[in-house]
């Protein structure tokens, strides 16, 4: 692989992973509930998403089937309501707490995966399995359980979880179609939200949104969607899937960082704690790392 080109993928997904990171913040500042946040990133978005596409002719030859076009519209489905909840849980509990937390995406698709096709999961997967969710229940705070905050951190810790399970969900489908332009996949799933979402959506509010709140929507349609995803996927062509895993962690250290820049939200020691040990197992399934001791190593080479 050319240095050039490397060196563009590393620019193109950093970008990428910032602009991921800024999401909660846009949301926020949006004003909107999450449905009409969902909507309109939908909306804006497949407008600039299918400007692309036309733009780079990526129509051409999609090898759109019936077979295809169900699973995309099942995959936007899942798609679109995991953006729902995660928006909200950015509300409820915290951009920082949410983001690490829907960081458990790859454990909820390794679940899903290997209940369909019945594979059997290494043993030292499910150990950084385990450790990410100690994790979790770490950075949802919840040896406070008698805090006056707690009910909300835990509601959001739970709508984050389930964001993430619907992603995981999303990216099953998606596994089968590998020989579809991700942008023609993209563009599908954002025009399924616009109908999925249209009837949750408070249309009636559009006279009352500010020019303030109209450019966090745009740019969440424009920026955090479209931009981001070309960016993104342009990068992968470029990288080795090391390289992009170990990436990946740009996105919530971003999110963290604008938590605290903005909205003045630190961590206490345990949620450190526990951002670290999903960062580390998530890092460690997707480099397939064993377990640091020799007892799962024997085990899985017998």
């Amino acid at each position: 692989m050319p240095n050039n080109d490397k060196n563009k993928g590393l620019i193109e997904l950093l970008l990428a992973m910032i602009m991921m990171g800024t999401v909660g913040l846009f949301v926020i500042e949006s004003g909107q509930n999450a449905y009409n946040v969902v909507f309109y990133r939908c909306l804006l978005g497949s407008v600039f998403l299918l400007i692309y596409c036309l733009a780079s002719k990526k129509f051409s030859d999609s090898q759109l089937t019936a077979r295809n076009l169900m699973l995309i519209i099942a995959s936007g489905i899942f798609l679109v309501f995991n953006w729902a909840l995660l928006f909200e849980s950015f509300k409820v509990a915290s951009i920082s707490t949410s983001t690490t937390i829907y960081h458990t995406q790859p454990f909820f698709f390794l679940i899903i995966w290997s209940v369909i096709f019945k594979e059997k999961t290494e043993k030292s997967k499910l150990f950084w399995m385990l450790i990410a969710f100690v994790g979790v229940a770490l950075v949802a705070d919840l040896a406070q359980t008698y805090d006056s905050l707690s009910f909300a951190q835990l509601w959001g810790t739970l709508l984050a979880l389930s964001a993430a399970v619907l992603w995981a969900l999303s990216a099953v489908l998606v596994k089968f179609l590998s020989q579809i332009s991700p942008f023609i996949v993209t563009l599908i799933q954002l025009v399924v939200g616009i109908f999925v979402l249209f009837p949750f959506a408070e249309l009636q509010t559009v006279g009352t949104i500010t020019p303030t709140q109209w450019a966090c929507l745009v740019t969440l349609g424009l920026v955090h969607t479209c931009l981001t995803y070309v960016l993104m996927y342009s990068s992968y062509k470029k990288l080795p899937a090391s390289t992009i895993a170990i990436m990946t962690f740009i996105y919530p250290a971003v999110a963290i960082f604008i938590d605290y820049q903005f909205y003045d939200q630190s961590l206490n020691g345990f949620q450190i704690a526990g951002i670290f040990m999903i960062f580390l197992s998530s890092y460690a399934s997707t480099q397939n790392l064993k377990f640091p001791f020799k007892l799962f190593s024997r085990q899985e080479t017998q």
